[in-house]
Parts: C-alpha cells; sequence; structure tokens
C-alpha cells in the first residue's frame, strides 16, 4: 500500500533524519556528510547514531544511542549502503511511524530508493515533502517447543531461515500450512519470506520473484531431498509452520542474516504476518519490472532481433523498456526504430 508524505500535512513538530552510514568506505562517509550539511542548511534537523558518530563528524547533528529509541521523532531514516545497512537501519525504525529511505553504495541494493548520483534530487524530494510511502509486509516468527509454549519470536523485512546446526547432518522438516501437515523431507533449511524478500535469499535458493505491492508469505526449501519440495505461495493471513522432529538435527532460526533464534528438541517455527508493516519513502516512481532489468540486466528486446550493440548493451533504463529500443550496431548514436512499429519514440 502506497501513501502520500504526511510531513507536508502539518502533522508532524519539528523535522528530523536519522542517518544510517556504512562507515567502512570513505566515499560513503563523504556523501553522507554532504548530504547531512544540505539537510541542516534546510532546517532539518539530523540525528547520528553514537557509534557512527565518531567516524562521521558531522557538525550540528544529534548523537543518538542505538537503540530501539534512535528513530523516535524521525521522520525518515536515511540509508547509506548497501541491503544490509537497509535492514539495520529496519531494526531502528521498526517501532516508529519513520519511514526508510535508502541510498544504494552496495551491489544490487534492491532495497534502496536511489543511486548515488541523484542523492541532490532525494534531498530535495524530501526538503519539500515530495515522497510517497509503501508499506510492506513483515513477517513474525515464533519457536514454540514440544510443549507448545512460545520460547522466543523476532521478526524479519526480508525472510527467515530454518536451519540446521550441524553441517553434517541433514535437517528433517514437517511442513504445515495453517495447521494442516503438507509434507515432509530431509533439507539444509527452509525459507520463510515476504514479497520484498523474494529477490534476496529466497531468490537465490530458487523461489518465484513475487512484485512487492502482491500479499503473500513464501516458502522456499534449500537443497531439499524430496520429490516434491516445490516453492510455495500462500495468503498473507496464513500461518507457516516448520517443525522439527525431536530424534532429528538441531536446528536455528536466522531472521533477515542478523537475529538468530534456537529451535529446542522437537520444537517448532511458526510465522505469520506482522501487525505493524515496514514503511519505504519512495521519490522515484520506477515500476518493480524496470528494477528488475536495471539491477539484474535483463535483456528485453527479442533475442532474434539482430539489432544488438554487444553484451551489456540491451537496453539502456532511462528508456521505455516496453518499446525494446536498442542501438544500431551500425550507428551508436542513432535510436533504432520500435521493434513493434515503425516509428521513432522520443522517450521525455
Amino acid at each position: 500500500m502506497t501513501e502520500p508524505s504526511t510531513a507536508a500535512t502539518g502533522e508532524r513538530g519539528p523535522r528530523r533524519v536519522l542517518l544510517t552510514v556504512h562507515t567502512g568506505r570513505r566515499d560513503i562517509v563523504e556523501l553522507a556528510r554532504t548530504s547531512a550539511a544540505r539537510l541542516l542548511r534546510g532546517g532539518i534537523g539530523v540525528k547520528v547514531l553514537e557509534d557512527e558518530a565518531p567516524d562521521l563528524e558531522i557538525p550540528g547533528a544529534e548523537v543518538v544511542p542505538c537503540d530501539e529509541g534512535a528513530a523516535k521523532d524521525a521522520e525518515i531514516v536515511m540509508v547509506f549502503g548497501g541491503d544490509g545497512t537497509f535492514l539495520r537501519a529496519a531494526e531502528l525504525a521498526r517501532y516508529t511511524d519513520a519511514a526508510l529511505m535508502g541510498v544504494n553504495l552496495g551491489r544490487v541494493g534492491f532495497l534502496a530508493e536511489t543511486e548515488p548520483e541523484a542523492v541532490e534530487e532525494t534531498l530535495s524530494a524530501i526538503e519539500d515533502c515530495e515522497y510517497s510511502v509503501e508499506e510492506r509486509l513483515a513477517i513474525r516468527v515464533d519457536v514454540v517447543d514440544r510443549g507448545g509454549m512460545v520460547v522466543s519470536g523476532t521478526w524479519a523485512l526480508n525472510e527467515i531461515s530454518v536451519e540446521k546446526a550441524e553441517r553434517s547432518r541433514v535437517l528433517d522438516v514437517v511442513i504445515a500450512i495453517d495447521g494442516r501437515p503438507l509434507t515432509s523431507f530431509g533439507c539444509d533449511g527452509v525459507l520463510c519470506a515476504t514479497p520484498t524478500g523474494s529477490t534476496a535469499y529466497a531468490f537465490s535458493a530458487g523461489g518465484p520473484v513475487v512484485w512487492p505491492d502482491v500479499e503473500a508469505l513464501l516458502l522456499v526449501p534449500s537443497n531439499a531431498h524430496a520429490l516434491f519440495a516445490r516453492p510455495l505461495v500462500t495468503s498473507p493471513n496464513s500461518v507457516v509452520t516448520v517443525a522439527v522432529p525431536a530424534d532429528g538435527n538441531q536446528a536455528r532460526v536466522s531472521a533477515d542474516g542478523r537475529r538468530t533464534l534456537d529451535v529446542p528438541d522437537g520444537g517448532r517455527v511458526e510465522v505469520r504476518r506482522a501487525s505493524r508493516p515496514v514503511r519505504i519513502a519512495r521519490v522515484h516512481a520506477a515500476a518493480f519490472g524496470d528494477r528488475l532489468v536495471a539491477k539484474f540486466g535483463l535483456p528485453v528486446r527479442g533475442f532474434r532481433d539482430a539489432r544488438h550493440a554487444g553484451p551489456g548493451h540491451e537496453l539502456f533504463t532511462s528508456r521505455n523498456v516496453l518499446t525494446r529500443e536498442v542501438v544500431s550496431v551500425d550507428d551508436p548514436d542513432q535510436t533504432a526504430r520500435e521493434v513493434s512499429g515503425g516509428s521513432t519514440h522520443d522517450d521525455a
């Protein structure tokens, strides 16, 4: 679900932005500093985490502890880094109304809103409150012992992985949906993912790519020794259960690769929709399909079309994907006519 920014309606007090930064790279630190300086000049308060403050050295910034109160009263949590930094920021914004806005300085960066070259445009949108907020489905995880008591729990934006604790042994699991047993098999693990996480760990394990505005839960077995171990897509209101027999391998739960829980002998893991979504701020109106094309370099021209400038030149990301425009080999400066028609297309 997408909603307009509420910052422009006067519902908030003084505006504040919390920065979360991958401080291990000098170029990222410099970009965060210049961005903070611009926000401060625009009258927007800047908060930084106390463990990052010494590296950032931003004059006028408010230093806050790195805990659940860090994003309190912040309008936006602005992330400078890759998806790992974004997931860390999601932990800080989890129980607030702050929206996450990422600047991709990693490799793929599916969660980020913008690339470094468009930071000025993004900062202008923040200053002018010209952004929308998407609400992404998150999942809640309960670890239950053999007596039916919940012994621990956590949440995830991307996925949780039920993994074997001993690498040398297979993990036996029983899968149930809404309390009804479905199948059992031996495997390396089972992933329960959100649509947002469908392009992360679940994607690597052979799961489907799900558009983020689709509300659903995904179950993706990892290296299952079974004839029926297909990825499953269930209702967002379903409860997915992964039970581990008492005489099997030890298991643990990893949430977004950041939080780990042990599963007791004979216990089970229950995954359901979380009561609170994760809020992500968007400035650019790019369709998710265009993001897939840009991030993976997907060839969108017809595979029989000979007009091709070589690997890596199948698509200009600034052009309309659906027109399949390519550059002619004979004249790189001349845009070829549309595959489906005879007229040229000027994409503004």
